[in-house]
């Protein structure tokens, strides 16, 4: 005979004692409002469609599909998921965008439930509480600090007034290449790029080079590096006191007093410097220091801090030194793979330079296929391959499924600008494809998105396409290149390590050889 629960409530002694209770007017209510509770419950999850998702294992969730390059594991999955598609990075719900005309939905229908950043342990601890710029919040500092850098420190005047700073330091590194090739030996590229660009970037945010400085190359690369280091906190935020114990935490904060004592340093000089009247008068040479300070003294509409002040300069470091540098590295590897596109690339940048016997940032305008080598090197080599995280601030429907708040965001780059169905060829190199084509970065064209887009895409785009422009046409106009040791370039080692940005995993070690014109 089957015996059913109720069964066995109703022989116990405790629902013989207790039947009067249980069916009084206070106890039915409860028990009608649970009822109804687990009804709507019931219901909320019959009526959600979340996104496809593969496979999870307990605790980790889908961690370990992961792999050593993100993005190529990424589109792996999606192959098999479809171009929306659910994952659980430890405890966190993350959603992997794979589809230009997802993003084209997310940002034309969902821009401001997609415009959050998720809260990461390093930005809350090295980025003053996230009163930086690209990590910060949604909401009204945001909206303040992206102005200040639109208008104030990324706008193309700006940029333009940092001419001097990249001509110097592109000269700097034309000499350096130049007394190898006297002595026959091979570059690092790689490293040299790194270091220039590095030398730009410090010299327009703190007005000096790093070289001039050894502190703030050395705090600088390690920031860089502590900064990425893996959080159990961020994915698993009830194990974030592990942190502690591995020791983590405790480099979060190193780094960051290190970082925080030099900026004080260097903005009481300026402000030192202030006073006693001796800062360049001329605003267009003033470096991104003096900018907001003058910002934080003199416009109360901005109601910046000191803190506020630090975290932007770190952004403008964090963001703009070692994409370019790796960008550059691909473009010229790329080259060097394709010897065709190297001799036409080449002959156009000697023939508009021709007997001037220097590149100049106007020239550049005429380069076209220089700017199609450009061009197709952000498509197939994105410096960061899944964007910047993003994470949902509400429940939304996007492409038919049901997205819930605080779901991180990730959108692949990499693999949507690798779209066959959008892309001829798409793995191959070939910079003829942007030859009579309007399709641009910057934005506006969901297929082409290596700077982001919406609101939370990348302001610093002319800052870092200028320095990319201008290394690019100084290498092919001064130098001839070739592989060390006479390899062949078509078996160039073209594998990729991830960290900050996807970069070559083996440096490119190049003989150059002076061009005479």
């Amino acid at each position: 005979m089957a015996i059913y629960p109720w069964d066995f409530l109703s022989r116990s002694s405790w629902f013989s004692i207790n039947k009067g209770l249980l069916y009084s007017p206070l106890v039915l209510s409860l028990l009608i409002l649970l009822f109804i509770n687990g009804f709507l419950k019931f219901k909320h999850r019959s009526h959600r469609n979340p996104p496809p998702s593969p496979p999870k294992l307990p605790i980790i969730g889908n961690l370990h599909q992961l792999g050593r390059l993100p993005h190529r594991s990424l589109r792996s999955l999606s192959d098999k998921y479809g171009p929306l598609m659910l994952l659980k990075l430890g405890q966190i719900p993350a959603l992997v965008i794979s589809s230009a005309k997802i993003v084209e939905e997310m940002v034309k229908n969902h821009d401001v439930v997609f415009s959050d950043r998720p809260s990461m342990t390093a930005a809350k601890i090295m980025l003053y509480g996230r009163s930086d710029f690209f990590l910060a919040p949604y909401g009204e500092y945001w909206r303040t600090a992206r102005k200040i850098c639109v208008l104030e420190l990324l706008s193309q005047k700006r940029v333009q007034s940092f001419r001097f700073v990249r001509e110097e330091e592109v000269a700097s590194l034309i000499n350096r290449i130049r007394h190898e090739c006297c002595n026959g030996r091979s570059v690092n590229l790689s490293q040299m790029l790194l270091e220039t660009s590095h030398t730009i970037s410090s010299r327009c945010i703190i007005g000096k080079k790093a070289k001039d400085d050894g502190n703030f190359g050395v705090f600088a690369k390690r920031f860089v590096r502590t900064f990425s280091d893996f959080s159990f906190g961020d994915l698993f935020p009830g194990l974030g006191w592990l942190d502690v114990l591995t020791g983590l935490i405790g480099r979060f904060k190193t780094t960051f007093n290190e970082m925080d004592a030099f900026l004080d340093s260097v903005i009481q000089e300026q402000i030192k410097s202030s006073e006693s009247n001796i800062l360049d008068e001329d605003h267009s040479k003033k470096d991104l220091v003096q900018i907001l300070l003058h910002l934080l003294q003199n416009d109360q509409d901005t109601k910046l801090t000191m803190n506020n002040v630090k975290a932007i300069l770190l952004d403008m470091f964090l963001a703009g030194t070692e994409s370019t540098a790796t960008t550059t590295e691909w473009a010229m590897a790329e080259l060097l793979k394709n010897p065709r596109v190297l001799k036409r690339v080449q002959e156009e940048v000697r023939r508009v330079v021709n007997v001037k016997g220097k590149v100049e940032e106007d020239d550049i305008n005429k380069m076209e296929y220089l700017k199609c080598i450009i061009k197709e090197t952000l498509r197939i080599h994105p410096a960061a391959p899944l964007l910047v995280p993003r994470e949902t601030s509400a429940r939304i429907k996007l492409n038919g499924y049901d997205i819930l708040p605080k779901t991180r965001v990730l959108i692949n780059a990499w693999m949507i600008q690798r779209d066959p169905q959008v892309w001829e060829n798409p793995e191959e190199f070939i910079p003829e494809r942007f030859e009579n084509n309007t399709i641009d970065f910057r934005g506006s064209n969901f297929e082409f998105i290596p700077f982001g887009v919406g609101r939370r895409g990348c302001p610093g785009i002319s800052f870092g396409v200028s320095v990319l422009e201008f290394f690019i046409a100084n290498l092919l106009y001064w130098f001839d290149w070739k592989l060390a040791d006479d390899a062949d370039c078509v078996s160039l080692d073209m594998t990729e390590t991830f960290f900050i940005a996807a970069s070559k995993k083996l440096p490119l070690h190049l003989v150059p050889s002076a061009y005479c014109s």
